[in-house]
């Protein structure tokens, strides 16, 4: 599978996010329209995020919330917030038949009105990826990925339906929530980025046939985790800091996902989080994050790969499970990828 950056040609900028989808529905790869209101339900519920995001400082909705959800992690109280929203348009919308969340320990099975099950997409969503940023005031995010189920219709959803590779997913994106608010997503057929209007509430393309420059002058790591590395990671990142041709690169790491995918998609760069002695088997999740963020990458001429290969020919076993992520600029990727051969696997 090779990416696919063509933009359709009848898009336009500044046309409207619902004008973009229902001219290219024929794009999608099953052209039913249930796809199209899926995309739309996301793009409802994201507004509703938006909003509470953006009121943060004046309500009492930041700080943890005093659980803590399936990775053993303090959840936000906007992560509870930012789930419920999501889950409850999903649901009210009837479009999907199966969600599961970062935030949920089990998968969510949704009946059609007339209970048979017709739905035929299930939606994986990290519904605030860095939200510990909020009390900050760092941009945050949602990512989402969505799966044409395997199972009959007609049936409940099972696991098989959330446990396919990355490289089956019909649509994935995210949203990021920052000095202004986007919605950036693809259906395989390159990717594009929508800009919230705020004052009418209206997300208008403004980020056509968004693509990663082949190579870059950013590495995205978090450095105080060194220490704990595979020695082919410590070799790139030392080779990133040598002056020599273009080097040395600038570090720049934020802490969201979302956030440093974004900046270096537009100015180009490469985004690690390797596996290290703490953390054996990585931190990110590879259905919430991994997935969908390398389906983007792939289709807007980047890579994403574990350090070993490509990050959408990993077949999940786990709802929740993680997987080293190296993620950006082509050339960079397998940069890389080559430090970590040499050096034995990651």
């Amino acid at each position: 599978m090779t990416a696919n950056t063509t933009f359709p040609k009848m898009a336009r900028k500044n046309q409207t996010l619902g004008e973009f989808i229902i001219e290219n529905q024929s794009e999608f790869m099953y052209s039913s329209g249930e796809l199209s209101k899926l995309i739309n339900a996301i793009r409802l519920a994201a507004k509703v995020v938006n909003h509470e995001v953006n009121k943060a400082g004046l309500v009492d909705i930041l700080g943890t919330a005093g659980d803590t959800n399936v990775q053993g992690e303090d959840q936000q109280k906007l992560d509870v917030l930012a789930n419920e929203k999501f889950i409850q348009t999903l649901k009210n919308r009837e479009i999907v038949c199966g969600i599961a969340s970062e935030e949920e320990d089990h998968y969510i099975s949704i009946n059609s009105q007339d209970e048979k099950h017709q739905n035929k997409y299930v939606v994986l969503i990290d519904p605030l990826d860095g939200s510990s940023n909020i009390d900050v005031n760092v941009s945050v995010g949602t990512i989402f990925s969505i799966y044409r189920r395997v199972t009959p219709t007609g049936t409940p959803v099972t696991m098989e339906d959330f446990l396919q590779a990355g490289n089956r997913q019909v649509a994935a994106g995210y949203i990021i929530y920052g000095t202004s608010t986007m919605l950036v997503y693809t259906t395989g057929h390159g990717v594009n980025g929508f800009t919230l209007n705020p004052a009418i509430g209206t997300f208008y393309l403004s980020h056509p046939n968004m693509t990663f420059p082949e190579t870059g002058k950013i590495y995205s790591v978090n450095e105080g985790n060194y220490i704990h590395f595979p020695q082919g990671v410590k070799d790139y990142i030392k080779y990133c800091q040598m002056e020599e041709g273009d080097r040395p690169y600038t570090s720049r790491y934020i802490g969201s996902l979302v956030s440093d995918f974004h900046r270096n998609m537009i100015k180009g760069g490469i985004y690690m989080y390797p596996k290290s002695s703490v953390a054996q088997a990585g931190k990110l999740r590879l259905l919430y994050e991994c997935n969908p963020m390398a389906f983007l990458a792939e289709q807007a001429n980047g890579k994403a790969s574990d350090g070993e290969g490509r990050i959408l020919d990993i077949q999940p076993t786990e709802l929740h499970q993680r997987v080293p992520f190296f993620c950006g600029s082509r050339k960079m990727v397998e940069k890389a990828e080559e430090f970590m051969r040499k050096a034995g696997k990651p």
